[in-house]
C-alpha cells in the first residue's frame, strides 16, 4: 500500500496548525487531564487529523520545562503501564488567556483580508 502525497492544502493547514498546536493542547488540557494519545484522538475528533504522538510529545516535554503544564502518573484503566498525565499550571492557563486572544485577533484581522479581497480575485489590474 502506498501513502499518498500531501496535497498543497494539506501542507498548508499543517504550518497553520505547527503555530497553533500549543494552545489546542492547553485548550484540551484545561477541559480536563490527558494522556498523550487522548491528545492525538481529540485532534483527530476535531478534525485535525495530520497530528502524530511523535508532533505531541516532544511538545508536550516543552511545554513542561517552560512550566506551563504539570504531569503526574496514574493507573490505566485497561490494567496496563501507568500513564503519564498532564495538567494545566497557573502559567498554563494565563499563557492560554494570552493565546486565545491573540489568535482571535489575528483570525479577525486574515478573515477580513481574505474577504475583502474576495471580491477583486480576477479582475484585471488598470
Amino acid at each position: 500500500m502506498t501513502k499518498e502525497l500531501p496535497t498543497a492544502g494539506d501542507q498548508r493547514r499543517s504550518q497553520l496548525l505547527r503555530g497553533v498546536l500549543d494552545l489546542c493542547l492547553l485548550s484540551l488540557i484545561a477541559e480536563r487531564p490527558r494522556y498523550g494519545f487522548e491528545f492525538v484522538e481529540a485532534l483527530a475528533g476535531s478534525g485535525l487529523e495530520l497530528v502524530s504522538e511523535g508532533s505531541i510529545y516532544p511538545l508536550l516535554a516543552r511545554m513542561e520545562r517552560a512550566g506551563l503544564i504539570s504531569s503526574y502518573r496514574a493507573p490505566s484503566s485497561s490494567g496496563g503501564a501507568p500513564r503519564k498525565y498532564y495538567r494545566l499550571t497557573e502559567a498554563g492557563r494565563a499563557e492560554l488567556a494570552g493565546g486565545r486572544a491573540v489568535w482571535h485577533g489575528f483570525t479577525r484581522q486574515v478573515g477580513r483580508i481574505l474577504t475583502d479581497t474576495a471580491s477583486t480575485t480576477g479582475d484585471s489590474a488598470p
